[in-house]
């Protein structure tokens, strides 16, 4: 799960750079307009790629779960207590 969502993440952010590189290299030489419009796009790219980097599967594990069966019952402990 992790490689996919890594794969994903550099796929997007190769996509940003690819359309920042190719507006300002090539494509302003026929249109500055286009140029801006594919920066616009490419603005908007890291967001959703952190987005999806961050993603929690169904199998990943959050924070607070360890997995040691002494600790996961630490936890409850305190979450009781804080709880009145």
């Amino acid at each position: 799960m992790y490689a996919r969502r890594r794969r994903s993440y550099f796929i997007l952010m190769g996509a940003c750079l690819t359309l920042f590189v190719t507006a300002w290299s090539v494509v302003r030489l026929w249109s500055v307009a286009a140029a801006i419009a594919m920066c616009v796009v490419a603005a908007a790219i890291p967001p959703v790629a952190a987005i999806v980097a961050n993603r929690r599967g169904p199998e990943d594990r959050w924070w607070d779960e360890s997995g040691d069966p002494e600790s996961d019952r630490w936890w409850r402990e305190i979450d009781r207590h804080d709880r009145g």
